[in-house]
């Protein structure tokens, strides 16, 4: 009987330093007091000492001088693919709609498919164009005016919206431009808005409590 349970301790000590927690064990009163910061409590059984899983540095290395997050210069290409790819998706949908409106009265057939493709396409190019111009405005006038003060805040995705919409309606003339300047910035106030939506409304509550 005490052979058997002394093999067993002789054992357990076996594996016990083979794998590292023969020595190293930790009480749960010294678990306690370690940060266990977005992580869940670990079991008190498993010899690994939680101080080594916490990572308090980056876990992206960054050139020198770079920022962590991406500028108006990287997101505009994102932007720009983006504006494109919806308005040509948003284009579709409308030229299908279209088709089978103007198409109600003639029987399923080939120059019926054809008449349906045709407004699908030309809806779907046509919308990729203009969202895609836009895109390639705002993005434009939101690097230049970063540039030109330097700095990077809301008021650089106000005025880049406003000239969007000035430029994008100046063929239009004044009234098209006034148009579209307020249109621009009232879009972009609104982003602006919602962007800084739980700042806006955590300031305003904290202001209340005194």
């Amino acid at each position: 009987m005490d052979n058997n349970s002394q093999g067993a301790g002789g054992i357990k000590a076996g594996l016990g330093g083979l794998f590292g927690g023969g020595g190293s064990e930790y009480s749960n009163t010294e678990l306690a007091g370690v940060p266990l910061t977005g992580m869940s409590p670990l079991s008190p059984y498993l010899n690994v000492d939680p101080r080594y899983l916490i990572q308090d540095t980056d876990e992206f290395i960054l050139p020198t001088g770079a920022n962590k997050t991406r500028g108006r210069f990287e997101l505009a290409f994102f932007t720009i693919g983006g504006s494109c790819i919806t308005g040509a998706a948003f284009g579709a949908v409308n030229g299908l709609r279209m088709g089978l409106k103007e198409t109600r009265d003639m029987s399923w057939s080939k120059p019926r498919n054809v008449q349906i493709l045709n407004m699908v396409t030309k809806q779907g190019a046509s919308w990729a164009n203009t969202l895609g111009s836009v895109a390639l405005l705002y993005s434009a006038f939101g690097v230049a005016i970063e540039k030109a003060r330097g700095a990077e805040d809301d008021i650089n995705t106000v005025a880049a919206g406003t000239l969007t919409g000035m430029l994008f309606k100046s063929a239009s003339g004044l009234k098209g431009v006034a148009r579209g300047g307020l249109a621009g910035l009232a879009l972009s106030g609104a982003y602006a808005v919602y962007n800084n939506w739980d700042h806006l409304t955590g300031s305003s509550s904290s202001s209340r409590l005194y």
